[in-house]
């Protein structure tokens, strides 16, 4: 039987301080950093096809080394229910 879980990216306590950052760049936004009051956003360049993500000097990594080489997320693999059935489609149809 294969179990399908899905991937997460944040805990709480790293949502939270995600959300507080946003709430101060929004702020700073306010007061006069930008002329337009939005937010600055990077662009993070990502590959259309396989997701990988290129870095500031220029190579191309997977998106789980990316993140976890800037973050303190961690990650947990599984499938979507979607590619579960197109990867598995005889185990997708016994689960229903």
């Amino acid at each position: 039987m294969v179990k399908v879980s899905v991937v997460t990216l944040l805990t709480r306590n790293q949502l939270a301080a995600s959300e507080a950052h946003a709430a101060s760049a929004q702020s700073s936004a306010g007061s006069g950093d930008t002329t337009s009051g939005s937010v600055r956003v990077n662009v993070v360049p990502i590959c259309a096809s396989c997701k990988k993500i290129r870095n500031d000097k220029g190579y191309w990594s997977q998106l789980e080394t990316y993140i976890s080489e800037r973050s303190e997320a961690e990650f947990s693999h599984g499938l979507c229910p979607e590619c579960a059935r197109t990867l598995y489609p005889e185990v997708a149809r016994d689960l229903g």
